[in-house]
């Protein structure tokens, strides 16, 4: 009876996402429609997931350990154990941004409308997509709008899940762009919703999100993107409490 109930939940929050859209698609039309506008979509990405998630009794508790500079354009790195890390993440980010996420995401209604605009896809299979996905991403950080990546690749197949190694990728980006790295630690999002939802359900409660001072890559080469990603792996990896 409880994981059913659990599962309304997951399809209740699914539809509030999706009646939250369609009421503000004509102004999301409208912006899509030149390319000037797309800063100004991220806008109403967040009014939806604030509506949609308070309707569903969910809320997002956001820690600083610093204050931080928002003009300043970073490369915004998040363990990834729920669809809700990304509606953390685009919470807790004051500034201009956009993330890389796998195709597939394309023919979600939602999801879709914004991996055509403002955000970035790559197939994970294919060597072309991924060095194009990032050739896009040093664009748009040239043009100050902050990269949003779940070095992880995939959300862990373990329940409860653990946090897997990160790829390198947005070490190497990070600094060959000298641009900062923003880590984001997303501790009991799964406890709330795990993956998409399909298999647990999910529930309403706080999602706890820590945003940490920036890691500088001004004065690192590419020798050191290994080093680099494995700092930020372990800050995150200690604010999530693992040995």
């Amino acid at each position: 009876m409880k994981l059913i109930i659990k599962r309304i939940h997951t399809h209740f929050y699914r539809y509030s996402v999706a009646f939250f859209f369609i009421l503000v698609w004509p102004i999301l039309y409208y912006l899509s429609r030149k390319q000037r506008r797309f800063k100004y979509i991220n806008r109403f990405r967040r009014l939806i997931i604030i509506l949609s998630t308070i309707v569903s009794g969910i809320f997002f508790r956001i820690s600083y350990e610093e204050e931080i500079d928002w003009k300043r354009t970073y490369i915004i790195i998040g363990n990834h154990t729920s669809n809700l890390d990304v509606s953390a993440i685009c919470i807790a980010t004051k500034s201009n941004h956009c993330f890389i996420g796998k195709e597939e995401l394309l023919s979600n209604m939602v999801l879709g409308f914004f991996f055509r605009t403002i955000d970035i896809t790559v197939n994970r299979d294919s060597k072309i997509s991924s060095f194009r996905a990032f050739k896009t991403a040093a664009e748009r950080l040239k043009n100050n709008i902050s990269v949003v990546i779940f070095p992880e690749a995939t959300i862990p197949e373990e329940y409860p899940p653990t946090l897997y190694p990160f790829k390198n990728g947005a070490f190497r980006l990070a600094i060959e762009l000298k641009i900062p790295i923003l880590p984001v630690t997303s501790p009991d999002t799964w406890k709330v919703l795990w993956d998409t939802g399909t298999e647990y359900g999910s529930r309403p409660g706080i999602c706890n999100i820590f945003v940490h001072k920036p890691v500088e890559t001004a004065h690192l080469t590419l020798d050191d993107a290994d080093t680099l990603r494995d700092e930020v792996h372990d800050i995150i990896k200690k604010k999530l409490g693992i040995a």
